[in-house]
């Protein structure tokens, strides 16, 4: 297990003064870096060998948002690895060591040169401590694009993909799929949050925003100008 302590920013949070959607996914995903970093295969000791860590799928359960100020916790682990896959549970804790966030996520270690999947080797998979993963839901990885007459379709304005969209990869941030998909909702408690990636975003692609609204879900998918999926969001509120 590997924890950080923080304190929420005022650049953090929205105009109810709550850590953003898109600043948690920050946290939980800086928390992996420092673990894996901090255990000596980071970053720049993968790149060595042309392999890079990118995530499939996020599943986030919200008991309550920390706000400005607030201490919290940060804290992640690996419970499994399968082949290429490492499968990883986050969580932040209050002050008190409550959780105010579960989530749990899936990631494919890359070949950069051969752009395809791997298996990890030996001196990645054993530089962690598995552990028992987390009491919370376990949703299928595929996010569903819900159907049916009660389902309200709306399309968006096209968006390009510039360098501020980019991380080190040269690929757009995990996190900026979050917050494309955010700035297509209207304001509200969210309560449980599912992120499915399907392939990669670059720099001078166009992203075709769609929401779908039913109930308190709502659905983002941000398609390519074919109509396939760079990612789908499924957003579940507490009252809409």
């Amino acid at each position: 297990m590997y924890e950080y302590d923080k304190r929420i920013g005022f650049s953090e949070c929205d105009t109810n003064s709550r850590f953003t959607m898109a600043a948690l996914i920050d946290a939980l995903q800086d928390c992996s870096t420092f673990q894996s970093e901090d255990l000596g295969v980071g970053i720049s000791v993968l790149a060595k060998e042309n392999l890079v860590w990118v995530v499939n799928y996020w599943e986030i359960q919200i008991e309550g948002l920390p706000k400005l100020c607030d201490h919290v916790t940060v804290g992640t682990f690996p419970y499994n690895f399968k082949g290429c896959f490492g499968l990883r549970n986050f969580y932040i804790k209050d002050d008190k060591g409550d959780y105010l966030v579960k989530a749990n996520s899936m990631w494919t270690l890359i070949d950069s040169i051969a752009a395809k999947p791997v298996k990890a080797p030996e001196y990645i998979s054993s530089a962690y401590t598995l552990e028992e993963k987390l009491e919370m839901s376990y949703h299928p990885r595929k996010v569903q694009i819900p159907g049916g007459e009660n389902v309200k379709v709306y399309k968006k304005d096209p968006i390009r993909i510039e360098n501020h969209h980019l991380d080190s990869n040269h690929h757009m941030n995990n996190g900026q799929y979050v917050k494309l998909a955010l700035s297509e909702l209207d304001d509200g408690e969210i309560i449980s949050f599912r992120i499915d990636y399907r392939k990669q975003a670059m720099k001078g692609d166009t992203i075709c925003p769609v929401l779908y609204s039913n109930g308190n879900e709502r659905v983002v998918a941000l398609y390519d100008e074919n109509n396939s999926p760079y990612s789908v969001s499924q957003f579940i509120f507490q009252d809409i």
